[in-house]
């Protein structure tokens, strides 16, 4: 045994520092799985408003299975803005309707999917769903287009197969970031790009309303987004009534 070891000695010390190195090595997850893995933020306590995401979620949950809505607004903190900015537009074009708004400020498209799977899409089949999600994976961690566009299929999918009959309106991610060469703008652009293709003009439409909130130049200017990414009223009155044709029609569709 000890001459063994004394043969074997000279080799562990060879392979040693290659060892160490490998386990120094961060692991670097496929951004993918991160986009298409459902994940919650069940966790997180805000100093100010405590457990929001949590509560939100429940409240949501509770609505959701309460309610014969017909129309879904399903996304991050631009469609959580309707309950603020967007009130007034909401009431004018929604009011009426049987509205349900499943926005969540920081959502990425693993979070819509984790709300989805437990319970915030159950109990209801809405005629329409409108989705626009995907800014945060680029605003947070850069996430590739592509890695975006799988896990709004996903979402896609999961909507479909939890009510096969609700038409889809996807929009493109809006515009971020003053001028067109914004980093962040153009890996949303390129995401629009993939992800217009999902459309099949029968269960799922696309609609990119970008170019109604930029100037000639492609410019967002604060008068519409403040803070460069986030409607103001003037941004959500625009939003409104750029679907409304596309939403009005496919309220309709049998």
């Amino acid at each position: 045994m000890t001459f063994l070891r004394l043969l074997f000695l000279p080799i562990l010390i060879y392979l040693c520092p290659t060892i160490l190195l490998l386990a120094e090595e961060p692991v670097v997850e496929d951004p993918v799985a991160i986009t298409t893995t459902p994940a919650h933020r069940m966790n997180e306590n805000n100093k100010r408003r405590g457990p929001w995401w949590k509560d939100r979620h429940e409240e949501k949950r509770t609505l959701a299975q309460q309610g014969d809505w017909e129309l879904v607004f399903i996304g991050d903190s631009i469609t959580h803005g309707w309950e603020r900015n967007g009130k007034a537009a909401w009431d004018q074009y929604y009011g009426d309707r049987k509205a349900l708004n499943l926005g969540f400020g920081g959502d990425r498209t693993e979070h819509v999917l984790w709300r989805l799977d437990h319970g915030e899409f159950d109990g209801y089949k809405p005629r329409v769903a409108v989705i626009m999600i995907g800014t945060n994976n680029t605003g947070h961690d850069m996430h590739p287009p592509e890695s975006i566009a799988a896990g709004i299929q996903k979402i896609v999918a999961t909507i479909q197969k939890k009510s096969p009959d609700t038409k889809i309106l996807l929009l493109g991610i809006f515009p971020r970031g003053a001028t067109t060469d914004d980093p962040k703008r153009v890996n949303n652009d390129k995401t629009n790009d993939i992800i217009s293709a999902m459309a099949d003009e029968k269960r799922v439409f696309f609609l990119n309303i970008n170019d109604e909130f930029l100037n000639e130049d492609g410019v967002l200017t604060r008068e519409i987004m403040p803070d460069l990414l986030h409607p103001k009223e003037k941004g959500y009155a625009i939003w409104a009534e750029a679907i409304e044709p596309t939403l009005a029609r496919l309220y309709d569709m049998k």
